[in-house]
């Protein structure tokens, strides 16, 4: 399936403190149509993807 992630928050607290560098990874994924079998594996291809964990998604499927 194809998702559109249309809001996320990843959990930087133990990472850094540079604000516009935590903004241009929200935007590099809310810019992506993501394929994954189900939420699970979205939140999973992201957080490999990113290398941050999610702490919230909202999403909508893309359609081809």
């Amino acid at each position: 399936m194809q998702f559109q992630v249309t809001d996320i928050e990843f959990d930087f607290d133990d990472g850094f403190e540079d604000g516009i560098y935590a903004q241009e990874i929200i935007d590099e994924v809310l810019g992506i149509v993501w394929e994954a079998d189900d939420d699970e594996d979205l939140i999973e291809e992201i957080t490999c993807a990113t290398g941050w964990c999610v702490k919230s998604i909202d999403y909508c499927h893309a359609l081809k």
